[in-house]
């Protein structure tokens, strides 16, 4: 990612006010970049949004992905030059409660994206944000490439593979490479780890579960401990966004497709295992209690291969799992014990970008 070409873009962030989105909207503010939000609420009590002030410097608009005038509306307003689309009922087991809600906004509300940006002739670059779990999963051990069939056995699951497949119809029907002279809009999807972070305080979210145990002094409660999943740092996958960011807008529809942002295949690893090295960071006891193990279907085995970003896109993990680790307990200390929610994110997304940019 270079810095420098961030400078003066305008970037519309859909669901701007989640948890990546925040750590994504102060990142691009840092980089001199002109960003608007759109998202319904925020989504969880306490915030990262709210507690390190994402609002100050950006455009934010309450609205739904789900209703395509008002979207439309804002989008032909801000006149974005790219458009990342992160706005997702993004949790598993609540899209199993919730499936229809889950599937309109995950698969409806990236058709109405599309749709808007359609009718705005700014857009150069529009990136679709899904997940890891997009994929028919085999439960193998080994990653997942990006042509690999789309499926998914919950809802939430299948909701974003049916996302990739509206993508890929989208930029065949009405941005096709062939054409790209007239509409010169390219759109790409990408797929990323279990993202954690400071700031993430999303229902049944594994970290936050366990740092709220960790600090109250009790064992933390793990309900699927053997389940492997590609762990990795918020800015990690952000940075393979903003850097496929800038490969579209100078190569067009050479990087249109979809894209994976793993972390490297030592840090795919079990539940358990984060659950102690976390503990270990944090100075307390490793120990912990199983949780009610009668619980929605989840897959056991989940990695992403990485080497297309690798190869073609240059882009790698910037920081390993006991770094990672390691961040994530700096924050919320420095939260809890100083307030530092704003200062402590400024100042991880600086030491990353340093690090990054060696």
């Amino acid at each position: 990612m270079t810095p420098s070409f961030w400078e003066g873009k305008k970037v519309l962030l859909t669901g701007h006010t989640g948890f990546k989105g925040s750590w994504l909207s102060l990142w691009l503010q840092q980089l001199g970049a002109h960003v608007a939000g759109y998202s319904i609420d925020v989504p969880t009590k306490p915030s990262l949004y709210e507690l390190a002030g994402v609002a100050r410097s950006m455009e934010s608009r309450t609205g739904d992905v789900r209703n395509l005038a008002t979207l439309s509306t804002f989008l032909k307003g801000v006149n974005p030059d790219v458009v990342i689309h992160m706005a997702a009922q993004a949790l598993v087991r609540r899209s199993y409660t919730n499936p229809v809600e889950t599937y309109d906004t995950n698969i409806m509300g990236t058709v109405n994206v599309l749709e808007a940006v359609r009718d705005v002739d700014s857009v150069r670059v529009v990136i679709i944000v899904t997940s890891d779990k997009c994929y028919e999963n085999s439960e193998r051990e080994s990653g997942y490439r990006e042509e690999e069939p789309m499926g998914g056995y919950d809802p939430y699951s299948s909701s974003k593979g049916c996302a990739e497949l509206v993508t890929a119809a989208y930029r065949n029907s009405f941005f096709n490479q062939e054409d790209f002279d007239s509409h010169r809009t390219a759109i790409a999807s990408v797929r990323a780890g279990n993202v954690i972070g400071g700031g993430d305080w999303a229902e049944d979210r594994l970290i936050p579960e366990i740092i709220d145990a960790l600090n109250a002094g009790n064992a933390p409660e793990v309900r699927r401990p053997d389940a492997v999943r590609p762990w990795q740092f918020v800015l990690d996958p952000l940075n393979g966004y903003l850097t496929l960011a800038e490969h579209l807008w100078l190569e067009g529809p050479a990087c249109a497709g979809a894209w994976n942002f793993g972390p490297s295949d030592e840090d795919a690893t079990s539940v358990a295992r984060v659950v102690e090295q976390l503990a270990h960071v944090w100075g307390g006891d490793d120990h912990w209690r199983p949780g009610n193990p009668d619980q929605p279907h989840e897959a056991t085995y989940l990695k992403l291969d990485s080497s297309k970003a690798r190869s073609q896109l240059s882009w790698a993990p910037v920081l390993d799992l006991r770094t990672t680790l390691e961040w994530v307990v700096e924050w919320y200390k420095r939260h809890w014990n100083a307030g530092e929610a704003r200062a402590v994110t400024l100042a991880q997304i600086r030491e990353f970008q340093e690090r990054a940019t060696q």
